[in-house]
């Protein structure tokens, strides 16, 4: 069944600071699509936003999940995520002093979720093999690549239709970077998820995304196929260095 991601004229504040003003964009079923830009600009807001941590003050939210559509900014963000919608938020924020296996499980908290969970966890140790080889380790004493696997298998243990990424290369060295985007691409196809990843890398993103949106100072400065933002100059001069 269909899932997708509508955001229409979305504004949202913290305090007297304007953070998104007006940003629309669509996610369609099956589809990766990046949300670029550099750090302030919005992009972790949006995401807040989809999971209604952070709470619009004008515009819509709306997902349609295994068929059934809602409007997220009615919604808690406990209903979000039983719903089927998952972050994996921005550092990972993982349990440092838990094993591997134990932030696994606790990704399973959504009622339906709980009731697959070994199944799920057998399905995500064949997606991440090194996560079952180092089940027993403790999260914290793993490299930051190793953490991101972590952080985005847990997120898959909530057994989600769509996904939501928040900066997954932040802090990671180059040759990482290229490996956790891969890791987002095949588990995204092995899942068969809706992707919206929020990254600041552009080079490594649209390897992965069918579209992308360029937000820039909480608006949606530009938008195309991955083949029309490279080839932009806005991009290519501002934000790629060339």
């Amino acid at each position: 069944m269909a899932n997708s991601i509508h955001i229409q004229n979305l504004f949202a504040n913290y305090g007297a600071v304007k953070v998104l003003e007006g940003v629309s964009l669509d996610v369609a079923n099956a589809e990766t699509v990046a949300l670029l830009g550099t750090n302030g600009n919005g992009k972790s807001t949006l995401m807040k936003s989809i999971m209604g941590v952070v709470k619009p003050h004008a515009g819509s939210i709306r997902a349609v999940v295994e068929g059934v559509e809602l409007d997220l900014t009615r919604m808690s963000t406990e209903q979000i995520v039983n719903c089927g919608i998952s972050l994996v938020p921005e550092g990972r924020h993982l349990f440092a002093k838990l094993s591997v296996a134990q932030n696994l499980k606790l990704g399973a908290y959504r009622k339906s979720a709980r009731e697959q969970i070994s199944q799920t966890l057998a399905q995500v140790y064949e997606i991440f093999p090194l996560l079952k080889e180092r089940s027993g380790q403790v999260a914290g004493s793993m490299s930051g690549g190793e953490q991101q696997m972590v952080a985005l298998a847990r997120a898959l243990m909530s057994k989600p239709r769509i996904l939501l990424i928040d900066e997954p290369s932040v802090g990671l060295a180059p040759i990482l970077v290229h490996r956790v985007i891969d890791q987002i691409r095949d588990l995204k196809n092995l899942a068969g998820l809706t992707v919206l990843m929020a990254e600041q890398n552009f080079t490594q993103a649209m390897r992965v995304a069918d579209r992308g949106y360029l937000i820039v100072h909480g608006e949606i400065a530009l938008q195309g196929s991955a083949q029309e933002l490279m080839s932009s100059d806005l991009v290519r001069k501002n934000y790629m260095g060339l």
